[in-house]
């Protein structure tokens, strides 16, 4: 049976929203889409990049898995869903910005962090492996990190690595270099709803204003 909750919102949309929408849905389906930008984000509820943006149907490619994770390049005839959006909104779409969004309190990460514990699972654990090195990358801006300050650095730095790792794919990599394409980081503190982004030159995460 399909969801209460789910039918109710849907006629909240159908008969509230809807209306205001018909006309971009209409071009939107005439036209293609052409979003602005690919936000890779974080599977988890608290975290949805459309209302974080103030975005409606069209403008965002969004991109959802376990921590924001994007694997390197490596077209080994296996499947590589979150390679594959990545592929699509590059060459298919043409996006001229990407986004990479992580949040505090990522489940991800603490799998990641506590991989001896029954929390890394049979998926997780094995996914998370991507982000190999982001404690220690972590650590080496801060030896002292300990705790919630240690995890929202890996955090941090597990966002920095998956830049590192779309700059692996040749298609991204190109269009960066010819200035068609530009990469960006951001981290959203859940409980107060504070984004931080990416200084390029520093590596460290400061208010938008100030990057």
């Amino acid at each position: 049976m399909f969801p209460k909750n789910l039918a109710d919102g849907y006629r909240l949309w159908r008969d509230e929203k809807l209306p205001q929408e018909k006309g971009r849905l209409a071009q939107l389906a005439a036209l293609g889409q052409a979003p602005q930008a690919l936000i890779i984000g974080c599977c988890d509820s608290r975290v949805s990049p459309e209302t974080i943006f103030s975005s409606g149907p069209g403008e965002l490619f969004v991109l959802r898995n376990v921590a924001n994770v994007v694997p390197p390049f490596r077209p080994d005839g296996k499947h590589h869903g979150t390679s594959a959006a990545i592929e699509f909104a590059v060459a298919g779409l043409a996006v001229p910005h990407i986004v990479v969004m992580g949040h505090s309190q990522c489940g991800g990460i603490r799998a990641h962090l506590n991989a001896n514990t029954d929390t890394a699972g049979d998926f997780i654990g094995p996914w998370m492996s991507l982000i190999s090195g982001a404690k220690e990358d972590a650590l080496a801006r801060n030896p002292n990190l300990k705790g919630k300050a240690l995890e929202t650095a890996v955090e941090e730095a597990a966002i920095r690595l998956s830049i590192k790792n779309l700059r692996t794919f040749p298609e991204i990599e190109s269009r960066e270099k010819d200035g068609i394409l530009t990469i960006s980081g951001a981290h959203l503190n859940i409980s107060n709803g504070d984004l931080r982004v990416l200084d390029d030159a520093t590596g460290e995460f400061v208010s938008p204003a100030a990057a």
